[in-house]
């Protein structure tokens, strides 16, 4: 799951616990910046120097707030964890809607966020960084891991038979089937045009699998 809703996400910075006290307003600034050359320039232009650059600061100005690019980083993953769990809660999570529903739902809005650029760019350029430094490594591991014990939710009910934690096996599988998606048919990608039939396939295939995965297949697997 991938798109960063950047104004719901600019908003919530005013009441995040623990973010700065002072400079609000610079702060939202310097994360805006930071998203677009992200997005736009990729990894290799992600330097304080560049986002400084980019939100008319001097380096020195942006340290203030902001001492380690990695700090952007977390600050980014915060938000899209935030961004999802409301929009799960806006969706998803409603009275009446069974968790079979809630997975192919899960599922639809995953493959629809692909589908535009920032999310295609802004997840790709995140593994490339994440690739080279463990300090960027660890908090998209701790994003991923969040998403996984979402979908797990979901599962769970649907395969009673699963324990938490082969339901988490499962849930990771679906999300890196429909993350490995992104590469192919994201915005820009050789077979965009394609992803109305991906996203029918994945949600026939993946809500199957769910349901009736059993734990020796997972046994048999390992």
């Amino acid at each position: 799951m991938a798109a960063l809703d950047q104004d719901g996400a600019q908003s919530r910075l005013t009441t995040r616990p623990g973010v700065y006290a002072r400079g609000t307003e610079t702060v939202e600034l310097i994360l805006k910046a930071a998203l677009d050359v992200l997005i736009d320039e990729g990894a290799g232009a992600f330097t304080l120097r560049r986002i400084a650059a980019a939100c008319g600061m001097k380096v020195g100005n942006l340290s203030y707030h902001f001492a380690r690019k990695e700090m952007l980083i977390n600050l980014m993953l915060d938000d899209l964890i935030d961004y999802y769990e409301g929009l799960l809660d806006e969706t998803v999570r409603r009275p009446g809607v069974d968790a079979e529903n809630q997975l192919r739902m899960m599922i639809e809005i995953c493959l629809d966020d692909i589908g535009s650029k920032r999310t295609t760019h802004l997840f790709t350029e995140l593994g490339a960084l994440a690739n080279h430094n463990p300090l960027v490594a660890e908090p998209v591991a701790t994003f991923y891991r969040h998403v996984h014990c979402q979908i797990a939710e979901v599962i769970a009910p649907l395969n009673p038979a699963l324990s938490a934690g082969e339901a988490v096996i499962v849930a990771r599988f679906i999300s890196a089937a429909l993350e490995g998606t992104t590469i192919f048919a994201g915005f820009g990608k050789p077979w965009q045009g394609q992803m109305p039939q991906l996203k029918a396939l994945a949600i026939k295939s993946l809500v199957t699998l769910a349901k009736t995965v059993t734990p020796a297949d997972l046994t048999q697997l390992r």
